[in-house]
């Protein structure tokens, strides 16, 4: 009887497991593609300036929420046709068209340390490394257009400041991703 309840309980361990990992992005893997042929979950960013997020995949759905500044980035989890749910920083999610969307790749600095003390900055640096010189300071919550990132490192810009930011500093860019 113990043992059939421990193998029992160690199956279900491993399909936990196992179903924990299918729904975390992988890329060393690859993620996996949606109906668009593009990968599942990845970021993007708010091409208008004014984007309505709805309840559902349809402007027969009632809007939930409107953002009101182009370059916000925000994570596609699911396609669905010509729409697709997006998550913001917050993890706020809805339904937007993919016309109002655009491949265009942004950050934003530091969410979660919004709001938790007066000198918590994430640095942007001369070059990727942690001992670079810091050229400027970013308030958490600051938005960044990025130009790349090499998995550990981000170049990015706002402002008119322009260096690198630790890739683990942003939402915008998976744990491990490198792009150009």
């Amino acid at each position: 009887m113990r043992r059939a309840i421990l193998s029992s309980f160690i199956a279900l361990s491993f399909g936990l497991v196992a179903s924990l990992s299918a729904s975390a992005p992988s890329f060393a893997q690859g993620a996996a593609k949606g109906p668009s042929g593009l990968p599942l979950p990845r970021f993007v960013s708010l091409k208008s300036r004014k984007v309505n997020i709805r309840i559902g995949p349809s402007t027969d759905y009632a809007v939930s929420w409107m953002y009101m500044k182009s370059g916000t980035p925000m994570e596609i989890i699911q396609e669905y046709e010509n729409w697709r749910r997006v998550r913001d920083a917050e993890g706020t999610e809805g339904w937007v068209n993919q016309a109002l969307l655009s491949g265009e790749r942004t950050a934003v600095a530091a969410p979660w340390m919004r709001g938790k003390g007066k000198d918590i900055y994430v640095n942007v640096r001369r070059d990727p490394q942690g001992t670079a010189a810091v050229l400027a300071k970013l308030e958490p919550g600051v938005v960044l257009q990025i130009k790349e990132c090499n998995g550990d490192w981000c170049r990015v810009e706002t402002n008119g400041a322009e260096g690198w930011v630790a890739q683990a500093e942003v939402w915008g860019a998976y744990p491990g991703e490198a792009f150009k």
